[in-house]
């Protein structure tokens, strides 16, 4: 039995080679007489990534529509090799939605790659990638000969889907049968299948073949492609008691298919490293650019409308995807009101678009009332938590769709936000009709709402199918955040300087009381970088500057630096320090900060005080002046910023200094509050 075996397959395999052989040599003769082929561009799909051509350098032809934003974009300029090229062409601007033809060229990884919005495509970031492309106009270089026929590092490759002919090899068909493709894997797996020992199962009546070779076919996930001439084993059951039930599978006749050991059931179409890539998706970390604490606070109310409201969540999925949400730039959350709010989702649940889109599909509709004070509230002394993700760096916004007019007022919950350091946006729909307004709660209601009336925070639309013209300069404004004025509270605004009396009369016991005062103010400012700074000079005849306002970016190390200032001991030139802190400290202060000068003074000046003083108002600078014991009242009034009732204290001893804590925190505060609006 073993020797016909034997000698079957030596037939099988001679025949295939003659056939093979055969096929060659007539593709060459026919090739002689046919001439080279112009070269035709081959055409991709919008979602096609350049990670899965292989080619270095290729021309294409995109299709129309691949400006979709669910085509992803990774970088800008040069892009990560896990983009979509023809989305990346629309980003670069070498192509417009209508599509056309571009040449492809591969570059190396990039340490990180910078998202941006372009030509209306917001490209996200990524932080590394193997492999780059950049996007040119179709001009083919001299001497250069560009692929027809892309070489893919899938075996089901999406330029097939697009139209594209591929290259395959045509077994000659056996009498009989249908000739069916072989791939040069497949070819090379037939020497591997022939050059194996292997057991042929015994036939049986019910398996009977049309042609002259028996094709066993087995059950479950096998490819179409395998064949006669794949790497496959097959063997009786019954000749294989001891088997691995898990390696055997039935075929048609009893016989069961064995998977070879070591052997992988994609036949080796897919190489190892597409393998080891192609399933896990880059996840961005975020655009740096717009690191904002979000909340959409989303209309449930019963007006709405089930269509309207699937509206309103497809403006909240397209900003998720503009956004490039990850803990490294913005993050969303999503609160829905009706006659209560509800949170769906908080800062924390969701860091990454692709998961916050899916979230958002999933949102139903509550109903009930318009109360959007109510859920204004809500958000304020709930939503930006810490355990809900909120970030002490990043501002927090909130945007509040509205349909129609709020069935509640906004401004005073609209107010306690503001000054909770909440920026509040206002997308308004299909507003009141002049038969309408004799309901409106409270008339202009959003322009109360908002941090600033001028058009900057609110946005109106007259229909509900007109909504998603608000995305993009939405977007844009939620990302400017050095115009989100409302993050700017009393207490994360301002340079202080602290300009403190040294002076002999103060004493060692008394000037440790002064510093435990500038401790306490401190401690109630937030600290950073970007936040309120902290710099402090003290005085005697001369003046030492103790930190500057870059010195310490932290509370801790700014508490510890108040700490090691040393009593110095000398006489009492106040004016002169008020010069020297003007040019040592606030002329290093930034723009956009607040100038805020604490002076503590426990006697007269030897020198004069006014001159230094209107300086210092003429420059901005807001001074405060506290005198203690010998200090001259009118002095005071002099140094402080007008009205000199809310910028001047005095008190008779040391001790007391902690009483004015609190007022001087609330002056500052309350000073801030009242700036214009517009």
């Amino acid at each position: 039995m073993r020797t016909v075996v034997l000698t079957m397959k030596a037939s099988v395999i001679e025949m295939f080679l003659v056939l093979l052989l055969t096929g060659v040599h007539s593709n060459k003769e026919t090739a002689k007489k046919i001439k080279r082929p112009k070269f035709t561009v081959p055409q991709i799909n919008c979602d096609v990534k350049a990670g899965k051509i292989i080619n270095p350098e290729f021309i294409v032809k995109c299709p129309a529509g691949c400006q979709d934003p669910k085509y992803h974009v990774y970088g800008t300029d040069v892009y990560a090799s896990y983009s979509s090229v023809c989305g990346a062409a629309v980003h670069s601007g070498v192509l417009d939605n209508s599509g056309g033809k571009i040449l492809v060229r591969k570059v190396a990884g990039q340490s990180g790659y910078k998202g941006s919005y372009s030509n209306g495509v917001q490209s996200l970031s990524l932080p590394r990638w193997r492999e780059s492309f950049i996007v040119l106009e179709s001009k083919p270089k001299k001497g250069v000969t560009y692929p027809s026929a892309l070489t893919y590092s899938s075996s089901k490759s999406p330029a097939a889907q697009a139209g594209e002919t591929t290259k395959a090899y045509q077994r000659p068909p056996i009498p009989g049968t249908t000739a069916q493709p072989v791939t040069l894997m497949q070819l090379l797996a037939v020497t591997v299948a022939v050059a194996t020992p292997t057991t042929l199962p015994r036939p049986s009546p019910s398996a009977a073949s049309t042609t002259s070779i028996p094709r066993p076919q087995s059950v479950g996930h096998r490819s179409q492609e395998m064949d006669l001439w794949s790497t496959a084993t097959y063997t009786s059951s019954q000749n294989r008691p001891g088997a691995d039930p898990g390696t055997q599978r039935q075929d048609p006749s009893g016989a069961a298919f064995q998977k070879p050991v070591g052997a992988d059931v994609s036949l080796g179409l897919v190489p190892k490293e597409e393998l080891s890539t192609q399933s896990l998706e880059p996840v961005s970390l975020g655009d740096p650019n717009c690191k904002i604490d979000l909340s959409f606070l989303i209309d449930g109310s019963t007006s709405i409308g089930k269509r309207r409201f699937r509206i309103q969540k497809q403006l909240l999925a397209d900003v998720a995807q503009a956004l490039d949400i990850g803990p490294a730039g913005p993050l969303m959350g999503v609160v829905q009101y009706g006659d209560n709010p509800a949170t769906h989702f908080n800062l924390k649940t969701h860091t990454n678009s692709r998961d916050l889109k899916t979230a958002i599909e999933k949102i139903t509709q509550r109903g009930g009332l318009s109360n959007v004070g109510r859920a204004i509230s809500f958000v304020t002394k709930n939503f930006f938590s810490k355990a809900n993700g909120n970030r002490s760096g990043a501002p927090n916004v909130v945007v509040v769709l509205v349909d129609g007019w709020p069935t509640d007022k906004v401004e005073e919950a609209s107010r306690l936000a503001r000054e909770s350091g909440i920026n509040i946006f206002f997308i308004t729909i299909e507003g009141a009709a002049e038969n309408e307004k004799q309901y409106v709660v409270e008339p202009n209601f959003a322009n109360k709402a908002v941090c600033r009336t001028n058009g900057f925070y609110s946005l109106h639309v007259q229909s509900w199918f007109g909504l998603h013209k608000t995305l993009q300069p939405l977007v844009k404004r939620v990302c400017d955040t050095d115009r989100l004025a409302c993050s700017k509270t009393c207490l994360n605004s301002a340079d202080i300087g602290f300009v403190i009396d040294g002076s002999s009369s103060v004493g060692t016991g008394n000037f440790r009381t002064v510093l435990q005062f500038v401790t306490n103010l401190t401690k109630e400012f937030e600290i950073s970088d970007t936040d309120t700074r902290i710099g402090a000079v003290q005085y005697t005849y001369e003046q030492r500057l103790e930190f500057g306002f870059d010195k310490y970016s932290s509370k801790p190390d700014i508490l510890n630096a108040i700490k090691r200032v040393g009593y110095w001991s000398g006489g009492t030139s106040t004016g002169a320090a008020i010069n020297f802190a003007l040019e040592q400290l606030f002329k290093k202060s930034k723009p956009n900060k607040r100038k805020l000068m604490i002076l503590i003074t426990d006697g007269r000046s030897y020198d004069d005080v006014r001159i230094p003083a209107m300086a210092a108002h003429l420059k901005g600078v807001i001074t405060y002046a506290i005198g203690v014991a010998w200090a001259a009242q009118e002095e005071l009034e002099v140094i402080a910023t007008h009205p000199a009732r809310d910028h001047s204290f005095f008190v008779d001893e040391f001790d007391n200094l902690y009483q004015y804590v609190p007022r001087i925190i609330q002056n500052i505060c309350t000073e801030f509050n009242s700036q214009p609006r517009n």
